[in-house]
């Protein structure tokens, strides 16, 4: 007995000692995460570029591009923006201030791609249609492939696209 109570003792101590390393700590809260990018679709992009073409009609040139340009807008929508360009290329809408008033013919993207030529040219040769290129994601700060919907409409070629998120 007398060997008994002071392994007890000895048992007792070392387990009070070693329980605070045993013990849980509560969890740290989770990290929140980061905020979801929410890509436009391209069945969006083309109903963007058909309500851009009948504000178009309505309104006029003047009225409908200077709305088009309003950020934040009812034709700036997440990802997705209306851009405008004349049959020579010139930029007459977009979502970067910087563009407007310039010829874009030969603007590439990363590739090499001369998308707005490309889109320029198809436009002279029909109404409507789609282009993949690459280009600046104003929400992402990121280049991604990029999936436009154009139409023509008084010599004026409407686009807008969806980013297809990599």
């Amino acid at each position: 007995m007398k060997r008994i109570i002071p392994a007890l003792l000895a048992a007792c101590v070392v387990s009070s000692l070693a329980a605070p390393a045993f013990a849980q700590t509560p969890a740290a809260p989770a990290a929140a995460p980061a905020a979801a990018t929410s890509y436009a679709s391209v069945a969006e992009a083309e109903a963007m570029v058909k309500k851009a073409v009948a504000f178009f009609k309505k309104n006029g040139k003047e009225k409908a591009v200077a709305e088009f340009q309003k950020n934040p807008g009812p034709f700036i929508d997440r990802d997705l923006y209306v851009t405008v360009y004349d049959l020579e290329g010139n930029a007459l809408s977009h979502i970067n201030p910087k563009m407007i008033g310039k010829n874009m013919m030969d603007l590439r993207d990363p590739s090499g791609k001369y998308h707005i030529k490309e889109r320029i040219e198809a436009a002279r040769a029909g109404t409507s249609g789609w282009q993949d290129f690459q280009f600046f994601n104003p929400q992402t700060k990121k280049v991604e492939p990029k999936r436009m919907y154009w139409e023509k409409h008084d010599n004026l070629v409407f686009a807008a696209g969806a980013y297809k998120p990599s």
